[in-house]
């Protein structure tokens, strides 16, 4: 299943409330598992920009190695 940044938010907001509510939380609610999976996902974003700028510039010095054998 693949969420959308409004549908993250409104994980995230439920969770914080339910983070918040301590020992009154939701019988049964993983609040530190569903944190820790929204943790993982806000690093694999960080990842994917990472390796997008790498292909970017990657691409880019292929692109200036080709004009400059070309020649």
């Amino acid at each position: 299943m693949i969420l959308d940044a409004n549908q993250l938010a409104s994980i995230r907001q439920q969770n914080d409330e339910e983070l918040r509510r301590g020992s009154r939380a939701t019988h049964g609610y993983p609040a530190q598992t569903i944190l820790n999976l929204l943790h993982t996902v806000e690093a694999l974003k960080k990842e994917k920009k990472k390796w997008k700028k790498l292909a970017q510039d990657r691409g880019k010095a292929l692109k200036t190695i080709s004009d400059i054998a070309s020649e």
